[in-house]
């Protein structure tokens, strides 16, 4: 008992410094608006909408990778497109960090749209701003919920490898090191329950959840047939010793390619895929958190309303430093600077939509 008292005091102070820390950090950001390009580009919401489409028509699994994006880009020096770009010899990115690794794709599909936008209004839409709208038809599209997004970022010229690791919430994080990255962003306990919800579409690499299905996961789960099962299958693909680390399975088993509250249905059992996720509902301090997986996971419509509205907090994390030094990028993966002529140009459209 002395020992969750303690863990529980360190997280009222956590949560005190957090809060005030990042009151201060984003108070004088400028705002964002609904109607930043009416006049400049009135059809760059349609043009993000028809690209996605044909990127989901595809293949189903490509709005799951857009929402990571946006997630990764936002949680390192907030949404500013820095995780779009590529490295070069004047700067480190973010892609070849530890965690992004083999976990983002998707990049072509935002090359595309940005192609897009650029022939329509160039110059003009920034890459932060079309993941954004991105991120939201991308949940649309496979059965979420809609909101408006404000647009107005600028595109960082910078990125951080370091950040990448400090910042993102791990797959074995426990629920303290979950909820203080979070937090350093300005979210909420609610916002980060809320938002994990997206794991109920996409898939997690085997590197990521080795340690819960050879860990834990017998002793939270319920262990009926289906979950007997599931748990085969996952170790199967998964081998204990070691290698197929890129092998991937479904973080929502019921459901993988629609985005539904099903994902709260499998951490009631303790089926969650990543202990990240498990702790939501499993961790001894979750009190919570596991109220929230519960009201999730018998009512959509509320985990529909509260993910609508965290996705626009995430969202509106604005980087203070691209309103001085900022940019709209002409090619999402290069910064404008004169010494990178190879950025000039966007890349070539690539045909990586599978026609039918």
């Amino acid at each position: 008992m002395e020992i969750k008292s303690t863990m529980i005091i360190i997280f009222n102070i956590l949560s005190v410094f957090s809060l005030c820390c990042l009151t201060f950090l984003h108070a004088s950001d400028p705002p964002l608006s609904l109607d930043y390009y009416k006049s400049t580009c009135p059809n760059a919401e349609a043009i993000v909408r028809k690209e996605m489409e044909c990127a989901v028509q595809s293949d189903l699994r490509n709005a799951a990778l857009i929402l990571r994006l946006h997630f990764h880009d936002c949680f390192v020096q907030g949404c500013d497109g820095s995780v779009l770009l590529d490295d070069t010899y004047t700067l480190q990115g973010e892609k070849k960090a530890p965690t992004n690794l083999n976990a983002l794709k998707g990049f072509e599909i935002i090359d595309r749209i940005k192609n897009k936008l650029e022939s329509e209004c160039p110059g003009t839409v920034s890459c932060a701003d079309a993941l954004t709208i991105a991120a939201r038809d991308a949940t649309v599209l496979v059965g979420g919920p809609y909101w408006d997004v404000p647009v107005g970022r600028k595109d960082s010229k910078t990125a951080s490898f370091s950040q990448v690791e400090t910042n993102i919430p791990g797959a074995n994080d426990g629920l303290l090191s979950m909820i203080s990255k979070f937090m350093y962003q300005s979210l909420s306990v609610t916002d980060m329950v809320a938002l994990s919800g997206a794991h109920t579409i996409g898939k997690a690499r085997c590197t990521n959840y080795r340690a819960r299905i050879y860990g834990d996961y017998q002793t939270t789960a319920t262990m009926n047939t289906i979950a007997e099962s599931n748990l085969k299958s996952l170790k199967s693909t998964c081998p204990a010793a070691g290698g197929r680390d890129n092998n991937e399975a479904p973080m929502d088993y019921i459901s993988p390619n629609l985005f539904d509250n099903s994902y709260y249905h499998i951490l009631l059992r303790g089926e969650g895929l990543l202990n990240s996720d498990q702790e939501l509902y499993s961790s001894i301090l979750g009190v919570q958190t596991s109220k929230l997986v519960k009201q999730y996971a018998e009512d959509q419509i509320a985990f529909f309303a509260q993910f609508s509205e965290s996705m626009v907090k995430l969202g509106n994390i604005t980087n203070p430093e691209t309103y001085v030094d900022g940019e709209v990028r002409k090619n999402c993966r290069c910064r404008k600077m004169k010494h990178h002529h190879n950025c000039a140009q966007p890349p070539p459209e690539t045909p990586f939509y599978r026609r039918h």
